[in-house]
């Protein structure tokens, strides 16, 4: 369900959804923009980001969706914020706005499958 979510929402609900879970500065940080005002913009159809960070978003909206059928906001944003173990003790946040390759979102989508099991 999640990932239909992902693929099917268009663009602004996403950003508009992760901003509401994320808040706007680490929603900013994972798509690897210095303002929160462009994450605005995004929501507003003022502009588009590049088709990589567009799924870097996706992504991301999906690991929230399927987090938040166990947990709440807050719990979902210090998840993305902490150090991981499964991540090598890097944040799913900065995984995500550094990886290029698939295999890089794969662990973070791994990760948080391994979060929302336990």
């Amino acid at each position: 369900m999640a990932e239909n979510e992902a693929i099917c929402h268009e663009l602004p609900t996403v950003v508009g959804e992760l901003r509401s879970v994320l808040g706007a500065k680490l929603v900013a940080y994972i798509a690897g923009v210095d303002s929160t005002g462009t994450i605005r913009d995004w929501a507003d159809r003022t502009c588009a980001p590049t088709t990589e960070t567009i799924e870097t978003l996706r992504l991301t909206y999906r690991i929230v969706r399927r987090m938040e059928q166990i947990s709440g906001g807050a719990a979902i944003a210090s998840w993305f914020q902490g150090m991981n173990p499964l991540l090598e003790d890097r944040s799913p946040a900065r995984v995500l706005r550094e990886s290029v390759d698939p295999a890089g979102r794969a662990h973070v989508l791994a990760a948080a499958e391994s979060w929302v099991g336990s």
